[in-house]
């Protein structure tokens, strides 16, 4: 997908069929339906609520959608989702069969589900359908548009009952990410993940790093007899690193300088971060400052989690 971001979202209402049936307000099972031109991006939909903890199902019938709501629901063993998105295109067609009647009964059953329906122009469609050199879905011997025809006649009911359509014609995979993103808003938490890891750079610098921090700069608690044998894990260890001249002042300015960098993080979809703080060993200093950026970056509502790679080793 290419182009200048100009994102259009459609409420569409529920249809009277659906709203003919009461829906109790209570559903431990969130369920979204994710439907469809191909072409439109509908993988690029599902890899974005993947990401975000759905569970994503592609292509299934829908007789075993019911069932698999009703476990989610049950909390049967194995099945911990609370959040399931079922991708649903021309693949199946006996899907559409039996799927009004699949939306009609999770509806009398409480469980609360959207419809999101992705769609483009055709002239937009056929392009990407070229620029990939492979066959409508559903041309058969005839033309991509004659494909685009048939899926578009096989869609209209499902399209009528969508809650939010979003036109990709114009949407890069960012502004679509964008787009999802905000369809699933206020069920989904959005916020960037980040993995603070200590380590000794004479184990080597950790592969997945995005950002590497060397705080060799500080004095080695190791060189003290009563710390060498404890960690940064440890107050005595802690209260030394921290009281370091420099050190408190380091990581205040450090997650100062992270604040617009996490922020941009976010909006060009980089939903996973990993800094990587290194001290000669691991131990000591790496340990103790890690939990301290932790720290701040936690005061400012950031999800943070902290490993220390090389803790355990000689």
């Amino acid at each position: 997908m290419t182009g200048e971001p100009d994102p259009i979202t459609v409420p569409f209402g529920i249809p009277a069929l659906e709203a003919a049936t009461p829906a109790p307000k209570l559903s431990a099972a969130q369920v979204l339906i994710i439907t469809g031109m191909s072409g439109a991006g509908r993988t690029r939909a599902a890899a974005v609520l993947e990401d975000l903890d759905w569970y994503v199902v592609d292509n299934l019938p829908a007789e075993m959608l019911v069932h698999l709501v009703g476990m989610m629901n049950r909390g049967a063993p194995g099945v911990g989702v609370k959040r399931l998105a079922a991708v649903v295109d021309a693949r199946g067609r006996e899907f559409f069969t039996d799927l009004a009647q699949v939306l009609t009964t999770l509806r009398a059953s409480g469980i609360e589900y959207r419809i999101l329906f992705l769609d483009a122009s055709d002239e937009v469609l056929v392009r990407r359908f070229e620029a990939v050199r492979r066959p409508h879905p559903l041309q058969g011997k005839g033309r991509v548009l004659d494909g685009i025809a048939a899926e578009r006649a096989l869609l209209a009911d499902l399209r009528e009952r969508t809650d939010v359509l979003i036109d990709t014609s114009d949407l890069n995979v960012h502004d679509l990410a964008r787009e999802v993103r905000a369809a699933v808003a206020g069920t989904t938490e959005d916020a960037l993940r980040i993995n603070i890891v200590s380590f000794g750079f004479k184990y080597g610098i950790p592969l997945d790093a995005d950002h590497v921090v060397d705080v060799r700069f500080l004095a080695n608690p190791y060189w003290v007899t009563e710390l060498r044998h404890l960690t940064g894990q440890d107050a005595p260890v802690r209260d030394y690193v921290l009281g370091l001249p420099g050190a408190r002042l380091f990581v205040e300015r450090y997650v100062a300088a992270l604040e617009p960098v996490l922020a941009g993080y976010l909006k060009e979809e980089k939903r996973y971060v990993t800094i990587a703080v290194g001290c000669t060993g691991g131990k000591h200093r790496s340990v103790a400052i890690s939990n301290a950026i932790a720290g701040e970056l936690r005061a400012l509502g950031q999800q943070v989690t902290v490993a220390a790679r090389d803790l355990g080793k000689e």
